[in-house]
Order: C-alpha cells, then structure tokens, then sequence
C-alpha cells in the first residue's frame, strides 16, 4: 500500500479516490471539525430522543452526499477494496471493544443465550433469507446464500445503544445482544465462503468436505483459540511488569492497538476466522483481569484470626490538587497490584469506545453519501420488514427453545437484530471475489438499503422500547425485594 505525498488524491491498491484540486484541504478539515463537533454535543442533546448518533449520521451522509458528488469520487464498486478495508477495521475495533465489555465468568448460565443466537439463531437467519432471496428475489442458490450470510450479522458497531454499558452490567438483554453481536460478525464467515463456492467461486470441496472441516470446524475454533491465547499472554505480561517493575505504565492504547492487529494477524496466518480472534482475545484479557482482581480482593478480606482487614488501595491515596499529581495518582493505581488489572483494562476499553465512536461516524457518513438511485433497492422495501418483523422473531424463538428464562427479554431481543457495519464488510468481502458486476451491483443495492432501514427503524425504536424495558425490569426488581 503506496500512500502519494499529495492532498489531491489517494490511492488505495490500484483504488483512486480522487479529490479534485479546487477542493482544498482546509475545506476538508473545516468539514471534518464540523463533524467531530457535532459528535461530541450531539449525543447530550439526544437524550430522551427516539434516535441514535447514527440515523444523524445517515441523514448528513444522504443531504451532502449529492452535494459532494462532483467533488469526490467514491463509490461501492469502484472503490470497493478501500472500503472493504475502512468497514474491516471499524468492525475489529469494536469486537474487541464488545470483548472487554462481557466480565461474566464463562460458567454463568447467561452465555448459553448469546452462543445459541450466534450459531443456532443465524443459521436459521441464513436459511430463511436464502429462500427469501430464490423466491422472492429470483436470485441463484449461490447468490442467495451469500445474501443470507452478509445479512445475518448484527452489528457490533452500531448497536452500542442496546449493549453492555460497563463492565458491571448484569442485565440479561444487554449481555445477551452484545454477546451475540461479539461472535455472529465471525460465525457469519463460513456461510458467506459457501455462498461464494456454490457461485464457483471458492473451493468447498467434494461433497463440501473441505467448507466443513477448514471453513466451519478450523477456523472457528482455531480463530476462538488463538485470540483467546494472545488475550490472555498479554494480559499477564503487562499485569506482571506493571505490579512487579512499575513497567509499561501509560500505553492502553498502544496494548489495545497492538493486541487487536496481533491476534487479528495471526489468525489469518493460520487461515481462521480473525474476527473471531479479535473478540476472543477482548474477552480473555478482560476475564484474566477479574480473576487478578478477584484474588486480590481476596486479600482484603477479615482475617478468621484477627477480623483484621486490609485498606483498599482507594482508600489510601489522597486526591491531588493538581495535574501533576493527578497523573501521579494514576501512575501508582495503574501499578498498584491492587489495582494494576483492572486499571489496564479499563483504560482500553475507554480508548476502543472513542476509536469506535469515531469509526461509527465516518463509515455512516460515507453510507448515507453512497445512497443514490443506483445503491437502493426497491424490494429492500418488502425484504426489510420480513427480516426484522418475521425472520428475526422466528429465528430467535427457534434459537432459544430450552433456554433459561430471560425475565421478559426475549421480545426485546427479537427485535434488535441491527444491521450495519459488520453487513457492509462482508458485502464487500464478497465483491472484491470474483462476484460479476450485476451480481455486484444487485445484492449492494439490497445491503446498502437494508442496512439503511435498519438504523432507521432500529435507530427510532431503540429510545422508547429499552426506557419500557427498565421501567419494567426496576418493577420486578421491586417485587422480588
């Protein structure tokens, strides 16, 4: 990748996206810092509001888009490779961010619910767009399931309303949709391989021996495996260098960076599912910190012999006056052994949350300025409403039978299956494949539309129906007291 020293152009691999040069660069900073801006005071105002930071996003992307039509050059299948890389990138931030999220032990009983929508829920999800797609859309066997597998994700990045708030947060809906988006955005993976192979263009082997043993069964697993074991590497060392030698204080956000690219490299190096890999290695570094934490809490427990019990390292250290010794302060909590765990992680999961918001804005900006006649579809339309209004409920119904009760959850979770990001990598995956050009531009138009409604009506439910939620979660709460 050649990055030209010039403000006029970007290349991208052979991609051009052309900034003319009557645009200057100041023009596209003062865009940038009205944009930025507006993230930063938009959310405060919202509050209260039946809509998220991405259906303003969308809206700004659809109202300047055509007014930057003749000024910038970007388009869903001319430069489908910067975008396939821009949507990757956004996606791996975020699974790593849902990861730190999901302290839960994995012995709880609540992880069945995320693993069985992530694997039972959207298989069906896949089967029943798939049939969508023959019949309705009159698409082959091989496109359809491609559309199924782009289709059945939810998304990580734009779901962020309807997920764990910290990492304290218990309640079973948020758990269950952010556990869910964590590991469908990798499971989704084989179905889009075998859409691909059924189009010719990927080997599956006879009898699809080869799409089951590598595509499903290596790498899911070896991509679970190798995130879990770099999350889990990097956490220790840098516990141990922090608590023993005060080492390596002060870089969250050079660790964060690092284990993503990391885990998410060498998974692909072993021909697995790198998705998979970045969300696990969140969820090992977060869970290698509460066992660190919970043995040291251990340690401020009475003793049985003197009742004795030790002071917590918040309780020892005196707030500073100034910026000196406020960063002092940090430096000793963030090497504390007390605290040293805890800390680390908590300061990644800040730094993802600000790259994730900023990745959120910029790809549904550029979404909405994509939005034209030729990347919206009319049957989006009828295909739409039967995702979120039929296949969604019957799929997730399916998903949970058996499962343990969710204290009225199940209906909420039903509905909040959002469609985003993760939707428009795989869309993109899949073009720069091999896909003719009116396959392309077929299942773009149907994507792009999708996912369009998607943070519209999610974006619009999403207010009202979770303040109902807690009304009625904090009335149960005050029944069982």
């Amino acid at each position: 990748m050649s990055w030209p020293r010039c403000r006029t152009s970007l290349y991208f691999s052979g991609t051009n996206l052309a900034l003319p040069a009557r645009v200057k660069f100041e023009s596209w900073c003062a865009v940038a810092g009205v944009l930025l801006l507006g993230m930063a005071l938009i959310p405060s105002r919202l509050k209260g509001w039946p809509l998220t930071t991405s259906t303003i996003y969308l809206g700004i992307g659809m109202l300047f888009g055509p007014l930057l039509a003749g000024k910038i050059s970007l388009s869903p299948f001319q430069n489908g490779e910067l975008l396939e890389r821009l949507t990757e990138i956004a996606v791996l931030i975020s699974l790593f961010t849902a990861g730190l999220k999901l302290r839960s032990p994995l012995s709880e009983g609540k992880w069945k619910i995320p693993l069985r929508l992530a694997f039972i829920s959207m298989t069906i999800t896949v089967f029943l767009i798939a049939i969508a797609g023959v019949f309705g859309l009159g698409l082959p066997i091989g496109a359809a399931i491609l559309l199924g597998g782009i289709l059945s994700p939810t998304d990580p990045v734009l779901a962020s309303d309807v997920q764990v708030e910290h990492s304290g947060d218990d309640d079973r809906l948020r758990f269950s949709l952010t556990g869910e988006a964590g590991f469908n955005d990798g499971t989704a993976f084989p179905f889009v391989m075998l859409g691909l192979g059924v189009l010719g263009l990927h080997d599956l082997g006879g009898l699809g021996w080869k799409w089951f043993a590598v595509d499903v069964a290596w790498s899911i697993v070896g991509g679970i495996g190798s995130g879990a074991l770099w999350g889990y590497l990097v956490a220790k060392r840098v516990i141990h260098l922090r608590a023993r030698r005060s080492e390596a204080v002060g870089t969250d956000d050079f660790l964060a960076l690092g284990l993503i690219a990391i885990s998410y490299g060498v998974a692909l190096w072993l021909h697995t599912y790198g998705f998979l890999a970045v969300f696990a290695a969140g969820l090992a570094l977060r869970h290698t910190e509460r066992e660190v934490s919970e043995k040291s809490a251990e340690n401020h427990a009475p003793s049985d012999a003197t009742g004795a019990e030790s002071a917590p390292i918040s309780e020892t250290m005196k707030v500073p006056e100034d910026d000196a010794g406020v960063q002092d302060l940090r430096d000793k909590i963030a090497t504390h052994p007390d605290s040293a765990a805890s800390f680390m992680a908590r300061e990644m999961l800040h730094f993802n949350e600000s790259l994730e918001r900023i990745a959120e804005l910029g790809l549904v900006v550029i979404l909405g300025g994509m939005l034209s006649r030729a990347t919206w579809s009319v049957q989006a339309l009828w295909l739409a409403p039967l995702i979120f209004l039929v296949i969604r409920p019957i799929s997730t119904w399916a998903g949970l039978l058996g499962a343990p009760k969710m204290s009225g959850a199940r209906p909420y979770i039903s509905w909040f299956g959002i469609r985003g990001i993760g939707s428009l990598y795989y869309l993109f995956y899949a073009t720069q494949h091999g896909l003719s050009q009116e396959l392309a531009r077929t299942l773009t138009a149907l994507v792009f539309s999708v996912v369009a409604l998607s943070i519209v009506a999610h974006g619009i439910s999403v207010t009202p129906l979770m303040k109902i939620y807690n009304r009625q979660t904090q009335k149960r709460e005050e029944l069982k007291t």
